[in-house]
């Protein structure tokens, strides 16, 4: 079994033990301020709202995110490989005006 290290994280005001693999304990740190940071948000755009509903409307957000994320990041990957192929095709078809422009 990998070595654990547990930390503490605080989360909403609220603490958390929390064990992770040692090289993972900044992302964890990471992640857990960004939750906190999001269900702030969500609790100050409403004044009156439970723990559990700020907790899943952050947690709806940040899914929203990380879809949004990775729908663009696919985008770009689309966009990468059009791209290659119309510099691909440009080189065919300057390749091809060299090759007329030898036999003139």
């Amino acid at each position: 079994m990998s070595e654990q290290e547990t930390i503490s994280i605080s989360i909403f005001d609220k603490s958390f033990k929390v064990s992770c693999p040692p090289d993972e304990v900044q992302a964890l740190r990471d992640s857990a301020h960004y939750l906190d940071k999001k269900m702030r948000e969500v609790k100050s755009a409403r004044t009156v709202m439970g723990l559990d509903r700020v907790a899943v409307m952050a947690a709806l957000n940040i899914a929203n995110e990380l879809l949004t994320a990775t729908r663009d990041r696919e985008a770009l990957e689309n966009d990468k490989g059009s791209a290659a192929l119309t510099l691909s095709n440009a080189e065919d078809r300057i390749c091809a005006l060299v090759e007329t422009l030898k036999h003139r």
